[in-house]
């Protein structure tokens, strides 16, 4: 499998070769909106050509949100101008939710209001979670060859709420994935892993199998209470947080217990960055010590 140049293996392939850990690798962001859209996704969802959709993603950036671009898998493109979902995500353990609001076309995203920090979602909730797969094959051909392959494949699996998305960076784990509202992501999934995550999702748990971490923390902090997790046995989602401390991060419970976690940088080989990139040196983060506070 290559990437177009003789011999050039897919980044995907490298770094499952390597064995490059996957905790610590998710996106940050508290906060994602997620906006059906059917049409064709540009490299990156800012520069679309369309100055609705660009001015939404500026102004969602400018908001402190995420935004991803959403569309049911097997590019349906009946009416790129049609109604649209727009999802809202808070992730944040405390106050996990998404709503759903729906506008008649690009030109209604100018009416949508995105809540400050604090605010309260608009919209109606949504009672099941969402299980987002990156296929954005203009990012990186591991993401449009693997995460389309297996949105396609969770379309025959009843009870799952699945969607194409855009970019959720970490193209050499694809297929990776993005479970709202909590907000864990994963990479190298198959379809029973997909499968276990949003069972667990749909649980109020988290499955710890092939998970990136919670895009609510810092890289260090995903480390930190995976880490926890793993040391524990915890699966409820909304139980820990995770906050920055000097090399590494606390991590405290509902019922106050409390650990301190030295997160490190391991680095390993070489390998792209993205498919036809130049490598780069494979740096990741891993637990290096936890202790009990309290």
């Amino acid at each position: 499998m290559t990437d177009g140049r003789v011999g050039a293996a897919r980044c995907a392939v490298l770094a499952r070769a390597l064995g490059e850990p996957l905790a610590g690798t998710g996106p940050v962001a508290s906060r994602w909106v997620c906006v059906e859209h059917r049409g064709a996704w540009p490299r990156t969802v800012g520069s679309h050509t369309d100055p609705s959709v660009a001015a939404f993603v500026a102004n969602a950036e400018a908001g402190g949100w995420r935004l991803l671009l959403i569309r049911r898998p097997g590019r349906q493109c009946d009416d790129p101008d049609g109604p649209s979902r727009v999802y809202l995500t808070d992730t944040a353990p405390a106050t996990a939710r998404t709503t759903v609001l729906t506008v008649a076309g690009p030109a209604e995203l100018a009416d949508v209001t995105l809540p400050g920090p604090g605010e309260s979602l608009p919209g109606a909730a949504v009672p099941d979670p969402l299980l987002l797969v990156c296929t954005h094959g203009r990012r990186d051909r591991c993401c449009a060859l693997d995460g389309r392959a297996l949105a396609m494949a969770l379309t025959g699996v009843d009870e799952l709420d699945v969607w194409e998305c855009t970019h959720l960076g970490g193209h050499r784990f694809a297929p990776t994935a993005l479970v709202l509202p909590t907000g864990y992501t994963y990479g190298w999934l198959d379809q029973a892993a997909a499968v276990a995550a949003y069972k667990a999702a749909a649980s109020g748990e988290v499955e710890t199998a092939m998970c990136r971490g919670r895009s609510t923390w810092t890289p260090a902090g995903q480390v930190a209470e995976l880490a926890v997790r793993a040391a524990t046995g915890l699966r409820d989602a909304g139980v820990l947080r995770a906050d920055h401390a000097p090399g590494g991060a606390i991590v405290t419970a509902q019922d106050g217990r409390r650990w301190s976690v030295d997160v490190a940088e391991v680095a390993g080989g070489a390998r792209p960055a993205s498919c036809g990139d130049d490598p780069v040196p494979s740096r990741a983060l891993r637990a290096a010590g936890m202790r009990r506070l309290a």
